[in-house]
């Protein structure tokens, strides 16, 4: 069966509205099993004939999950799909690798060309008839790999300066391949590849040599800020996900650096008192992970939930490290830990409850 990109906005639609008809169905027997609901026998037989329809028709269509065995089965498929891109894309490095000084320059570079257009061709022409996907993404992740060992050995063949700016074509081919094949781990892949490149190039700027723009944390402040702002400037409605993962990157930019410099502030761009440096740092790290907290639990984005989580509870014991780590015996350290973990608990606790009660309202 022929599939086309507009198929995978389908296919995801498709899959949960089958998971939430399973969700139903489960929910249905134990009011039944409970007593507070009892449908008749006709109504009964509608209901389930109606569902193996659109299941049947979900099925034949998308290939999708109908219930929770062939949900694992799917995860495994995933898992064996990732493990084989890989595994063939370091065949492909190492084949090019044991043949490549056996051929002259000219066919090095037809060869390079043709397996990057060809990798690209066959993700096209497996996309067209894979309606799982799973083969899809597999020779997505193959052609990705393949261009980026094009254009980096293309500069080792003509003797090309490395450069940041070999990371634009890397970020837009895994951007195309993650639109067009539904793939995340591709989209972190070019999102890894902006950041890189934004960071070289707000280094170079600063008079920073671009392999070295990593020492300088502040330089992922500006990726941080465009990353955040990505999905308020594209809609992402058909790509559920994406945007989640534009948001961690983005998070994650800003909040490492900050954890970063609020204990080397020697390397900030700031000419201030390192350690004036790292206690603004570790405020504003502290401030961020807490207002991190606060919007995703407004806007019910777990997944920046619990990444302002995690970096509070990072900030929270680099600082007990610093503060008790030399002056107190370790088990009552721990202790400690131990203790501001409940505590932290009985606060997200006490939020979830609030959160509960003005949803009740």
């Amino acid at each position: 069966m022929r599939t086309t990109a507009n198929d995978i906005p389908a296919r995801r639609q498709a899959q949960q509205r089958a998971d939430e008809i399973r969700v139903f169905q489960t929910e249905l027997a134990r009011l039944e099993t409970d007593g507070v609901l009892a449908l008749e026998e006709s109504q009964r037989q509608a209901l389930a004939t109606h569902h193996a329809s659109l299941l049947a028709n979900y099925a034949r269509a998308y290939d999708i999950d109908r219930d929770s065995r062939a949900k694992q089965l799917s995860l495994g498929m995933r898992i064996a799909s990732f493990l084989g891109a890989m595994a063939l894309a370091a065949s492909v490095f190492f084949l090019f690798y044991q043949f490549w000084g056996r051929f002259s320059e000219a066919a090095q570079v037809a060869i390079l060309i043709t397996s990057a257009l060809g990798s690209l061709g066959l993700t096209v022409w497996i996309q067209g008839r894979d309606a799982t996907g799973y083969f899809t993404r597999l020779a997505a992740l193959v052609a990705f790999a393949c261009f980026v060992l094009n254009v980096s050995m293309i500069g080792q063949i003509f003797n090309i300066t490395p450069s940041d700016k070999a990371l634009l074509p890397w970020a837009a081919m895994a951007f195309l391949l993650a639109y067009a094949c539904d793939l995340r781990l591709l989209l972190a892949a070019g999102i890894a590849c902006v950041i890189a490149f934004v960071a070289a190039r707000v280094g170079t700027w600063s008079g920073v040599y671009w392999l070295h723009a990593g020492e300088r944390p502040e330089n992922f402040f500006v990726v941080a800020a465009l990353l955040l702002a990505m999905p308020r400037l594209a809609v992402h409605r058909h790509y559920p996900g994406f945007e989640a993962i534009y948001r961690v990157f983005g998070l994650l930019s800003a909040l490492i650096p900050m954890l970063i410099l609020g204990h080397w502030g020697q390397i900030s761009y700031l000419d201030l008192d390192p350690k004036l440096i790292e206690g603004g740092y570790q405020v504003a790290g502290f401030a961020g992970s807490a207002l991190t907290i606060w919007i995703g639990t407004r806007r019910e984005w777990p997944e920046t939930v619990n990444t302002g989580i995690t970096f509070f509870v990072i900030f929270l014991y680099t600082k007990f490290y610093d503060w008790w780590w030399e002056v107190m015996p370790k088990y009552l350290f721990f202790l400690v830990l131990g203790l501001t973990a409940v505590l932290i608990l009985l606060l997200l606790k006490r939020l979830r409850g609030a959160a509960d009660r003005g949803n009740n309202a």
